[in-house]
């Protein structure tokens, strides 16, 4: 199943997904990402892989929306629904649709770029974090939130076990549980927590470093442009 097809299927419910993958606890991760990113007034983001608008709108909330929000993700019916989730923010916020390895920015465009549970589903990740690096500001930050690998050994087998039954209830939700396959084994494919942290060292990031929460279920990941 490709990745166009997989975000067609699960685009008006989306956001459900996200709570049956990580029973409902994604919301308090990305406030995690939130708090870790710090942002200020008059800050102005990317939100690659952001169709639902969640990020964003997260953001914005923060800032009492002094600052301006980009939502970029290559699925038209993402963006379209999650155009939908219409807030007091919304003016504050652009999309567009585009691939996250061909961003349609100038050079230097973004205090921050921010990636949430996307990243693993580029088509060239290498070369995804190298367009963050291009169209962050000197002194930019790159900030990722992904599924990762778990610390504890008995803990991560029982998170396998999960990760089995995920498809299943996608089937019950949605009535096809191919694309919940699909963003299952994106997970189980993703690098690692150190190996992660080197590509984004290779892609020119300093002061790389990352933070794992729930045992490392999933982890945040940040890097800075000089």
């Amino acid at each position: 199943m490709e990745t166009k097809q997989v975000f067609d299927a699960v685009a008006n419910k989306y956001d459900l997904m996200n709570d049956i993958m990580s029973l409902g606890t994604h919301r308090y991760w990305k406030e995690c990402l939130i708090d870790w990113l710090k942002p200020y007034p008059g800050m102005n983001i990317i939100d690659v892989a952001g169709g639902t608008g969640d990020i964003s709108r997260r953001f914005l909330k923060r800032v009492s929306g002094n600052g301006k929000a980009t939502i970029c993700d290559p699925n038209a019916s993402m963006l379209k629904n999650g155009s939908k989730n219409v807030d007091k923010y919304e003016d504050s916020i652009i999309r567009t649709c585009a691939f996250a390895e061909e961003l349609p920015f100038e050079n230097e465009s973004f205090d921050a770029y921010i990636v949430s549970f996307g990243i693993r589903n580029f088509t060239d990740i290498q070369k995804g974090l190298e367009e963050a690096m291009r169209v962050l500001k000197p002194g930019g930050r790159f900030m990722c939130l992904e599924f990762s690998k778990l610390e504890n050994s008995k803990l991560a087998k029982l998170y396998e076990t999960y990760s089995m039954v995920i498809p299943k209830i996608g089937k019950l939700v949605v009535g096809d549980e191919e694309p919940y396959k699909y963003l299952v084994d994106t997970i189980e494919k993703f690098p690692s927590q150190e190996k992660f942290s080197t590509m984004i060292r290779d892609a020119g990031f300093e002061k790389v470093e990352y933070r794992n929460i729930f045992n490392g279920v999933v982890a945040i990941h940040s890097g800075w442009k000089s």
